[in-house]
């Protein structure tokens, strides 16, 4: 990316990111950031190409460091602690993820056709199933590991904790417990 491309893309996140603070992320409009940033409309589509494009840049820094934390960080997160260790405290810090930026991650949800194939539940499927190889989980691992990415997803998560009123701490522990039935208990 060009030097000035590359600056005005951090313009028009800084000024999304400003207005997410503000007014939260169900009240971004492509129109608001281009506003924000003293640009034309049509630049911030063309960076982007749609509202969930934004949303989703806007989820990238964060999801770049997290990403970083599970794949080279210090255990049990990152490699050094058993694969079961590593599963279970995954599962966890994910759940507090997506906690902390969930009207982020819900109004960032690509369509229906789309949303399994992003890049980062990608990484993080792909991550999922290496541990539960590493673990030496019975069955199918790729199935198992779709399923475990369901506890996971953000609309899931919206409704047990806003809607349902669920403590992120019982869906930590409901967490450990499929861990521990897919691949025994976890060691320290």
């Amino acid at each position: 990316m060009r030097a000035d491309a590359a600056r005005n893309r951090a313009r028009l996140l800084e000024a999304a990111a400003r207005l997410v603070a503000e007014q939260g992320a169900d009240n971004l409009t492509m129109e608001a950031v281009a506003c924000a940033a003293s640009v034309g409309k049509g630049t911030v589509f063309r960076r982007f190409g749609d509202r969930t494009g934004l949303l989703q840049a806007l989820l990238d820094h964060s999801e770049q460091a997290y990403q970083q934390a599970f794949l080279t960080g210090p255990p049990p997160l990152g490699p050094g602690a058993p694969a079961a260790r590593r599963l279970e405290a995954f599962g966890v810090s994910t759940l507090r993820q997506m906690s902390a930026y969930l009207d982020l991650y819900l109004a960032g949800d690509p369509p229906a056709d789309r949303r399994l194939v992003i890049a980062p539940r990608q990484v993080r499927l792909t991550h999922i199933t290496m541990l539960l190889r590493a673990a030496r989980a019975d069955g199918d691992v790729e199935l198992l590991a779709e399923t475990l990415m369901g506890w996971l997803e953000p609309a899931l998560i919206h409704h047990l904790t806003r809607q349902r009123g669920m403590a992120l701490e019982r869906l930590e522990a409901g967490w450990r417990d499929l861990v521990a039935r897919a691949v025994g208990p976890a060691t320290a």
